[in-house]
């Protein structure tokens, strides 16, 4: 079964665009729920991205990519 890690609508207030500016985990490696996965920079704020449930996770985004609120960034395994 596969869950998706989604940007939450309410990581921040606007509807700007952010960008991941850095994974916290490598692809492939196991997460629990509520592990900070990644970090998104939306004007020069860093917000950070935890992991909706445990098992392996698949990254998607790459660090740089830009992204909007509710796109899929990875994937988890469970």
């Amino acid at each position: 079964m596969s869950i998706d890690v989604i940007i939450p609508d309410d990581l921040w207030e606007e509807d700007n665009e952010g960008v991941i500016t850095s994974w916290l985990v490598s692809d492939g490696a196991t997460v629990e729920v509520g592990t900070l996965v990644a970090e998104v920079m939306v004007e020069k704020i860093q917000c950070e991205v935890e992991s909706p449930a445990a098992g392996t996770i698949k990254i998607t985004k790459e660090e740089d990519d830009v992204v909007n609120k509710g796109d899929v960034i990875a994937h988890i395994e469970a």
